[in-house]
């Protein structure tokens, strides 16, 4: 602001004095004017961010509800896929068990046919041509039911003797 010197004598002074009060006024409504326009624009740009802000709310809002959603399928999935794995590991438990059952079985006939070609050779070494009676199977269907793989030990216990 400009500052007049009232000191002056006259009504030149007077008349200064009034248009510096005028000027005064003018630039004071022309700041005024001014921060009303900052002030509305200030209000303007917070509106603005508000609905930026509350947007940003809402998408972020409806991406916890689509990842939720994926989250509750991924779970069942993962739950799926362990009873499988339960099921499938249930299963090669039970394939272990009955491939060694085979395998013992397999070891009892693999010995009885030892003990019967031990003593077909010990017949045969014998003269005997393997249907003298001493102890070969010359009369046992292998299909009768006391041939069955439950009873080979006793069986290859019972060609001991041959």
């Amino acid at each position: 602001m400009r500052r007049m010197d009232h000191s002056s004598s006259g009504g030149s002074g007077a008349s200064a004095t009034a248009s510096a009060s005028s000027g005064s006024t003018g630039l004071q409504e022309a700041m005024d004017q001014r921060k009303r326009k900052r002030m509305l624009s200030n209000r303007e740009s917070a509106r603005r961010s508000r609905h930026r802000k509350q947007k940003h709310l809402g998408e972020l809002t409806a991406q916890v509800g689509q990842l939720r959603r994926e989250n509750g399928h991924v779970l069942a999935a993962l739950a799926a896929t362990a009873r499988g794995f339960l099921a499938v590991e249930s299963e090669n438990a039970v394939l272990r068990a009955q491939a060694a059952e085979l395998a013992t079985r397999l070891r009892s006939l693999n010995d009885i046919l030892l003990y019967m070609n031990a003593c077909d050779d010990r017949s045969f070494a014998d003269g005997g041509g393997g249907d003298g009676g001493d102890g070969g199977m010359d009369g046992v269907a292998i299909g009768e039911p006391w041939f069955q793989p439950v009873m080979n030990v006793a069986l290859a216990d019972m060609f001991q003797y041959c």
